[in-house]
């Protein structure tokens, strides 16, 4: 089958187009998926560099989130059969092919009327957005939240569910990047490169800062962030590190940024606190009956193309979901 392999840990520029990768067989407990449509993601990213924990060694098939048809099912597999179409994750890789192999339990069921393609980011994103929001963020109407790359993925989904909870979104992104925030209703929009964002996040709040701060970019922009929530009971939940690494010390905390911060990772989240993740996705089916949560429009490209996507992505020059077409 053809697929993309990672062949080191130097980036996206040394990920592979191959087409004789052997199909996967489902084992106890899997389901064999016919991808029609994976999502690109940072988490391909992380791993095509070594930076994502516990990460899959290279040579490795890439990819961990993708949509498509059932077609077998492990013997002790009750509760799929082969023509469902399901959107799932696989954190050990393996989506950016023809076949993928996931647990039962993981595979989520295309919504009803949706192309598989429009379920990208049902799993990945919308989950993130909403844990960081509603259960980690606490937010309620009439809180400010902060959404720094708000035109990815991951950002968009959180402006729209933050502005039907009704709080107040202020999010930054490049200036090219503005229209498509501006119409999912951010009440203010900053240019993420802007070095004085903090600055303008508290002149926005006449001074008293975010309630809420998600934070996906790291590098600078994080120390940005810190300062940019509301002393005290502010929060700022991290879920990525785009452009880099940053630092916070105890000596930060108690003389600097007297704020919370917390760290979400969706798998992490899953494994260790299933209670909330189950209330993150009844979250979900909420949001999906109430229309904020749509048929995803991602930008599909050839599966051949990944390497120039990831890069792409890698850079930050592209806007909302990416999908590869095995």
């Amino acid at each position: 089958m053809r697929a993309l392999r990672q062949t080191s840990l130097d980036g996206p520029r040394d990920l592979r187009l191959v087409t004789d990768a052997p199909v996967p067989a489902p084992g106890p407990g899997e389901v064999l998926v016919r991808v029609t449509a994976a999502g690109v993601n940072f988490v391909d990213l992380s791993q095509s560099r070594g930076t994502f924990a516990d990460g899959p060694e290279p040579p490795y098939l890439a990819g961990i989130e993708a949509a498509g048809e059932i077609v077998a099912v492990a013997d002790d597999v009750t509760t799929w059969a082969p023509g469902a179409h399901v959107v799932g994750v696989s954190i050990g890789g393996g989506a950016f092919a023809e076949y993928l192999t996931l647990p039962a339990a993981a595979a989520v069921p295309v919504p009803a009327g949706w192309a598989d393609e429009q379920a990208m980011g049902l799993v990945v994103n919308w989950p993130t957005a909403v844990a960081a929001l509603r259960p980690l963020g606490g937010l309620t109407a009439g809180r400010t939240v902060l959404v720094h790359a708000a035109a990815g993925a991951t950002g968009q989904a959180a402006v729209a569910v933050a502005r039907h909870h009704g709080a107040t979104v202020i999010a930054t992104a490049a200036p090219a990047k503005h229209e498509v925030v501006r119409a999912l209703g951010a009440d203010h929009l900053l240019d993420s490169g802007r070095d004085d964002l903090a600055a303008e996040v508290l002149r926005l709040t006449d001074g008293v800062g975010a309630d809420l701060v998600l934070e996906s970019v790291g590098g600078a922009t994080f120390e940005a962030s810190l300062a940019a929530a509301r002393r005290v009971t502010g929060r700022v939940v991290v879920y990525g590190l785009a452009a880099g690494t940053a630092a916070v010390t105890n000596r930060d905390l108690v003389y600097r940024h007297q704020v919370h911060v917390i760290g979400l990772n969706i798998g992490v989240l899953i494994r260790a606190a299933p209670q909330v993740f189950g209330a993150v996705m009844g979250e979900l089916s909420g949001l999906l009956a109430a229309g904020v949560l749509g048929p995803g429009r991602p930008t599909v490209h050839d599966l051949a193309d990944g390497p120039r996507v990831l890069a792409d992505l890698e850079a930050r020059t592209t806007v909302g979901k990416l999908a590869l077409r095995p």
